[in-house]
């Protein structure tokens, strides 16, 4: 037993999680890779079998890559290795004469050193949890709940109770990863915004080989969308969880339906445009909402993933903003403790993450179902069919501009340096010149290596062609910041990315960039570190 001013405590550590799905899990990876010692506290023993989370970007693959599992999580997929992982696009149902297969994120391929995936959340969830397991530096408390959480100037409780059981814990920061009825968010009383559509939602898990075969009418994809002029923008679709029988169905439904009555095979059958055969496995409602965050920290009390922003299952977003989160905040959250991050870094957290997702939340999935309706009500092909199929044409590159415009970054974040006048948020431009507050594009270096097999745990310095790399790392030295310099005299790397030397955050994302080194390398090295 532990004391902690008055309190008694059973269990002092570093950080407390609250919440083990994959953004807790997630963030125990990476503090715990850094040698912070966390406790994870989570109700669930086993994970649910809902199929969600199963686009897993470019982006969310580097982080797997760089916990050492991205050969492990690829193992686990359920689809065949290579099976296309985009959409067909549908107009009325399935069955239609008119649909296409647009192109989606192979589009930014380059930018990135990972290849996307598929999978339910629940595959991946398993990798990360083998890997908690494996770090003598998190402690998961499977099977418990938190039930109070509470700060002070010192640092955080937490009660956690299993089977009338109750155990106190105590640590310098708490993270609630636990949903979007968040007991951290609450407790720190953070509010929400966002926008209700005042939908209802239903959800079907099911198997059906009759399915698989009307779908072999289109070429290989993983999700199938309908846009149907009586649902006014919001999708009926479908997503493959492995190549054969198993599928789940997202669709609007009527507000007045009653779960213990509802057909749950007349929505299938519409958006499809046919009947088949189904088994079902699971069956549901959910409510259409978009909700983020007024900020993601108060005090010591921090929240991240579905507790910080939720939305529909539109585009993937969800699960790939979540450990987005948790690499952001990991990082931050190990350097205030080790001591060479400024509180002005852990307040970043929420100056990068929550614009990025306001973004998501407005521009990328209220504003595509706004347009879709738009473009619903003003074409038809049984009133204008040369009119209509302009249109539609048309419509196909609509996805590709969306994606190649989903580039988050912290051009206005505090510990960049970045433009004049920057704004953080989603939208942005993929490109390999080398931007402050922007994500690295690979490049290969002269040794054959590729820049992100060099970047080091904490802060990594390129330089080409230059030998300024030495005041960095003295001014580095002098903060006891982490830092790495890579040498390199690449023509091919350094036009590429458009300057001599780029320093690069422990999260992939770019802190500076310039030709050569600041008349003030100090300077410069206490902003990026929050100091």
């Amino acid at each position: 037993m532990l004391g902690n001013g008055n309190a008694i405590v059973d269990k002092h550590v570093q950080v407390i999680i609250v919440g083990g799905g994959p953004v807790g899990l997630a963030l125990a990876i990476s503090l715990g890779s850094r040698g912070i010692s966390c406790a994870l506290i989570e109700s669930r023993t086993e994970m649910h079998k809902i199929p969600k989370g199963q686009n897993l970007t470019q982006r969310t693959l580097e982080h797997f890559y760089f916990w050492n599992i991205v050969e492990e999580l690829r193992a686990a997929r359920l689809m065949p290795r290579g099976h296309a992982i985009g959409e067909i696009t549908a107009y009325g149902n399935l069955m239609s004469e008119y649909w296409h297969a647009p192109a989606g994120r192979e589009l930014v391929r380059p930018y990135y050193f990972q290849d996307n995936d598929r999978m339910p959340q629940y595959q991946m969830e398993d990798v990360l949890r083998r890997k908690v397991a494996s770090m003598s530096s998190v402690d998961a408390f499977w099977g418990w709940t938190a039930v109070e959480v509470a700060q002070d100037a010192n640092g955080v409780r937490a009660t956690i109770a299993k089977d009338g059981a109750r155990q106190e814990l105590s640590a310098d920061y708490v993270v609630g990863c636990d949903g979007a009825r968040s007991l951290v968010r609450k407790a720190a009383g953070i509010e929400r915004s966002g926008t209700d559509f005042d939908k209802l939602m239903v959800l079907v898990v099911f198997r059906s080989r009759e399915l698989h075969k009307l779908f072999e009418r289109f070429p290989d994809r993983s999700t199938y969308r309908v846009m149907h002029p009586e649902f006014e923008g919001y999708w009926q679709f479908f997503g493959r969880i492995d190549v054969g029988e198993s599928f789940f169905f997202h669709a609007p439904i009527a507000r007045d339906s009653d779960r213990d009555n509802f057909d749950f095979r007349q929505p299938l059958y519409k958006a499809v445009g046919a009947e088949f055969a189904v088994e079902f496995d699971y069956t549901g409602f959910w409510e259409l909402r978009n909700a983020v965050a007024d900020h993601y920290r108060a005090g010591r009390m921090i929240i991240a993933g579905d507790a910080a922003h939720s939305h529909p299952p539109y585009g993937g977003f969800g699960l790939n903003n979540g450990l987005e989160d948790a690499v952001n905040l990991g990082w931050k959250l190990a350097a205030r403790l080790q001591g060479w991050g400024g509180d002005t870094l852990l307040d970043s957290y929420s100056l990068e993450r929550q614009p990025v997702f306001r973004d998501v939340a407005e521009d990328f999935i209220a504003d595509r179902i706004r347009k879709e309706a738009d473009f619903l009500n003003r074409y038809n092909p049984a009133k204008d069919k040369a009119a209509f199929e302009k249109a539609w044409a048309a419509h196909e590159g609509d996805l590709g501009l969306r994606v190649r415009s989903y580039e988050p970054n912290y051009e206005g974040s505090p510990v960049v340096a970045g433009p004049p006048n920057g704004k953080s948020g989603a939208h942005g431009n993929h490109a390999f010149e080398a931007r402050a507050g922007h994500h690295l594009a690979p490049q290969l270096l002269s040794s054959g290596r590729n820049t992100f097999e060099e970047l080091g745990e904490g802060f990594t310095l390129f330089a080409f062609d230059s030998a300024d790399g030495v005041r960095f790392q003295e001014a580095a030295a002098a903060l006891a910041v982490p830092l790495k310099v890579v040498e390199d005299g690449s023509p091919d790397a350094r036009q590429a990315y458009g300057c001599r030397m780029i320093l690069v955050r422990p999260d992939q994302f770019i802190a500076w960039t310039g030709d050569a080194a600041p008349a003030d390398p100090l300077a410069l090295m206490r902003k990026v570190a929050g100091r």
